[in-house]
């Protein structure tokens, strides 16, 4: 099959720059060029600079740590603060690190991509950084006492991959080394014990992958918990499926004999098993959905008794697990609003029991404040037209209703607004949710503005959440937004997702549509003033939409797509997905995937699609640039109405910093005011 675009697939070739370059212009000559849009991309910056939102803090010893961007400091400052310093209203700060200086001293663009402490009463730590904001990234062992880079101290070239101390002269180190050291989806296979002082390529290998592998590649750790110190190993098999190793008294790592597909982890003597499909063990079957416990000694000699903490039912999910030093602490989805539930193992097993003083409706976001010490737990609640609140809470019995740390102003005028949730039916008669942010007082008269916005991938739940720029630049100029809980996801857990793989993917399309239609039926909206935006596997969404349901919709808006299906698979990370849409060098595969490759169904399209709007990045390293590229190039030889903005940096996020996340934003969101509010074209 010949493809006469491939060549845009040249990421950094002159030719394909220049391509760029000339489509970006266009772009910003249609879009950029009024006051309109310079107002609402101030707008934006000015929230995303705002000195009132929540620093997200991070315990380590007496310390708490955050990182932080602004208008002065676009690249960000790591610092750090105690708690009673927090407390305040303006808090005082000490700088760490400045990755602006530091770029002027360097003469790089780094992006901050995190940090890990030797321990946390040590002042050495691993801190990651990236180019423009690629996953690709550097590790440099740093002081934080001086606050600066160790002097001869482990350093890992740029890469994708990891280091992780072992103690305060080893590492773990996976990274690419070149010469078959990498998987067919670009991690690193090999891990490696790097001992300081001696060079990195002499480091010795302790576990190594096939090369055949697509998964993620490997996590290599050694777990410091006092009394529970042990090495694990995390191999991906795909973005489905790993394998937990633990190393035995001769340094060995042994896999856990537990299924592929479950999600693991491990804190103190426990492991905690995640099922993703039905299991049979210990003369019991346990359901996908369900969470399990064992003691992970006693599983390792080969017991297998297990205790449930979670089962499933046709309403609820587990969305995530966090664990505090003596309490296992679990999030759960009743029709994609949170709850917390939490787990205590005393003298009679295991019991759970409800986490109360939060919200009924929304979204709550738990962290262990630190799993070693106590039972603390930063809790963020939020909803779509609720700022976000950070809280400080205690799950020991009897500790009181959580403490109320910081609360975000209000972005944006929500007074105006409501949100609801309702359910379509699906083409096969499934039950699809969506909330619905509307105008209180709007007529439902089939003319409200409508911005659609989904995902359906990699178990991946979308929850309800305070987004101010949807609020700023759509809500305030009097849109509806609305977000769709399609199959795919994780918000009906396992079984949504699986509904939705492989061959099955088309039912993600289905049920999106069905949430369009439904808006349509209801009077909400109408095909002219209805849009959808989506990214990455949503970009693979709205591309599907686009070409296959066109007549729907006013307006489309695709961001860091996949859309290529027959070459995904050779492009960047692409190998690591075959286990969610198959592979396509497989003729039996290729027969399902080709009915949602969109690149491809663009060649079957008779007449005009509706005006889209492709978003993507240079640097976007794990989905490859060239798909929105050649997607591009395929809608301007038949003349359909298209823009394209690739942002030079950004990575897999688009954007490297608030000023071009800003830019981004106001490009997409005048779009689609420009083509589904008439009436206040901003750029008229």
């Amino acid at each position: 099959m010949t493809d006469p675009h491939q060549w845009l697939e040249d990421v950094d070739g002159a030719a394909a720059l220049d391509w760029v370059r000339a489509r970006n212009a266009v772009t910003e000559d249609e879009l950029a060029g009024s006051e309109e849009f310079r107002r609402l991309e101030s707008e934006l910056r000015a929230i995303y600079d705002s000195q009132d939102r929540i620093p997200v803090l991070a315990k380590r010893g007496e310390w708490f740590y955050n990182f932080w961007r602004d208008a002065e400091h676009p690249r960000g400052l790591w610092r750090r603060t105690t708690l009673a310093e927090y407390r305040k209203d303006s808090p005082a700060w000490e700088t760490v690190l400045d990755v602006d200086e530091l770029n002027r001293l360097e003469g790089e663009n780094w992006v901050w991509h995190g940090v890990e402490f030797l321990r946390p009463d040590q002042p050495r730590c691993l801190v990651a950084l990236s180019r423009g904001g690629a996953d690709a990234d550097v590790t440099r062992e740093f002081d934080v006492e001086s606050k600066t880079f160790v002097e001869g101290g482990f350093e890992r070239p740029e890469a994708k991959g990891q280091l992780s101390w072992i103690d305060e002269d080893t590492v773990y180190l996976v990274t690419d080394t070149g010469a078959d050291s990498t998987n067919l989806a670009g991690y690193a296979r090999l891990a490696r014990r790097w001992r300081r002082g001696t060079p990195m390529e002499q480091a010795e290998v302790v576990f190594e992958g096939p090369a055949d592998n697509a998964g993620y590649g490997i996590r290599a750790m050694r777990d410091r918990t006092p009394g529970f110190e042990r090495d694990l190993l995390l191999h991906y098999l795909d973005s489905r499926n790993s394998v937990l190793y633990v190393a035995d008294e001769s340094g060995a790592f042994v896999p856990l004999d537990v299924p592929d597909s479950a999600d693991k982890d491990v804190h103190r003597q426990w492991l905690l098993l995640g099922l993703r499909e039905d299991w049979s063990i210990g003369g019991r079957t346990h359901p996908a959905g369900a969470l399990l416990v064992a003691d992970l000694d006693e599983f390792l000699a080969g017991g297998r008794n297990l205790d449930v903490l979670f089962e499933p039912t046709a309403s609820t999910a587990l969305e995530d697990v966090t664990c505090t030093r003596d309490h296992i602490v679990m999030t759960v989805l009743e029709d994609v609003s949170s709850k917390l539930v939490v787990a205590h193992h005393g003298d009679d097993g295991w019991s759970t029991r409800p986490f109360g003083g939060l919200p009924e409706f929304g979204s709550i976001h738990a962290a262990a404040v630190d799993d070693e010490a106590g039972d603390e737990l930063w809790l963020v609640v939020t909803d779509y037209l609720s700022p976000s609140t950070l809280m400080l809470g205690d799950v020991a019995p009897g500790a009181g209703a959580p403490e109320v740390l910081r609360s975000e102003p209000e972005f944006f005028d929500a007074s105006t607004h409501v949100t609801e949730q309702h359910f379509a039916t699906s083409a096969d008669g499934t039950r699809v949710p969506y909330f619905l942010v509307r105008p209180r007082d709007r007529a439902w008269d089939g003319t409200s503005p409508t911005l659609l916005y989904g995902y359906g991938g990699f178990e991946i739940s979308l929850t309800p959440g305070y987004a101010p720029a949807v609020g700023k630049g759509w809500l305030e100029a009097g849109g509806t937004f609305v977000v769709a809980n399609i199959r795919g996801g994780g918000e009906y857990g396992p079984a949504w997702h699986q509904a939705a793989l492989r061959e099955n993917r088309p039912r993600a399309y289905e049920d999106f549509a069905a949430v369009a239609r439904d808006l349509i039926a209801s009077g909400i909206t109408s095909p002219e003033h209805l849009g959808i935006r989506g990214g990455s596997n949503g970009g693979l969404l709205t591309g599907n939409m686009l070409t296959q349901y066109p007549e729907l919709f006013g307006a489309v808006v695709i961001q860091v797509p996949l859309l290529d299906m027959r070459r995904y698979h050779l492009l960047l990370a692409g190998a690591s997905w075959t286990g969610e849409y198959g592979d396509p060098d497989k003729s039996e595969d290729w027969e399902f995937i080709q009915r949602f490759s969109a690149y491809h169904l663009l060649d079957e399209v008779a007449g005009q699609l509706p005006p889209t709007l492709l978003l993507t990045s240079t640097r976007d390293d794990r989905v490859h640039p060239g798909h929105a590229r050649k997607f591009m190039a395929k809608l301007l030889e038949t003349d359909q109405p298209a823009l394209y903005h690739e942002n030079i940096e950004g990575g897999h996020g688009g954007a490297a910093d608030n000023g071009q996340r800003a830019h981004m934003d106001a490009l997409y969101l005048t779009f689609l005011r420009r083509h589904l509010m008439p009436a206040t074209d901003p750029v008229a």
